[in-house]
């Protein structure tokens, strides 16, 4: 189970709104042992793979691998994932979003803002 990354199971709990206590009732197992497997100190095991892509409603692969690539579902949005703004206000775009705009150190950046949609960024 090399390939399951700590990442895919946070963004796929935060995504559908469910703490880890959701995450580890669902499960049957311990809000702890989510909580390690978020931060790749340890990895679930084959059952609980199966009983979480159970719970979002993919196969165990697609769990696995959900988010090696920008998700899309054909509509043209990406989903990239989970940025973390640090102290300073800045956030660090993934590399494949990067590439896909490309975009480069230096590069200018409008940011958009709407109170009930969120915060866009776009190339100038």
């Amino acid at each position: 189970m090399s390939g399951i990354s700590f990442n895919n199971l946070k963004r796929l709990r935060i995504i559908n709104n469910l703490t880890q206590e959701d995450i580890a009732e669902k499960l049957g197992v311990t809000r702890q042992a989510v909580a390690k497997w978020e931060r790749g100190e340890t990895k679930p095991d084959i059952e609980s793979c199966i009983k979480l892509a159970d719970l979002y409603q993919m196969t165990v692969d697609r769990l696995l691998r959900q988010y090696d690539q920008p998700e899309n579902d054909g509509d043209g949005k990406y989903l990239f994932g989970i940025v973390k703004i640090n102290d300073k206000g800045q956030i660090t775009l993934p590399v494949e979003c990067r590439k896909m705009f490309h975009l480069e150190p230096g590069d200018n950046m409008i940011v958009l803002a709407d109170e009930d949609k969120g915060i866009a960024l776009v190339k100038v």
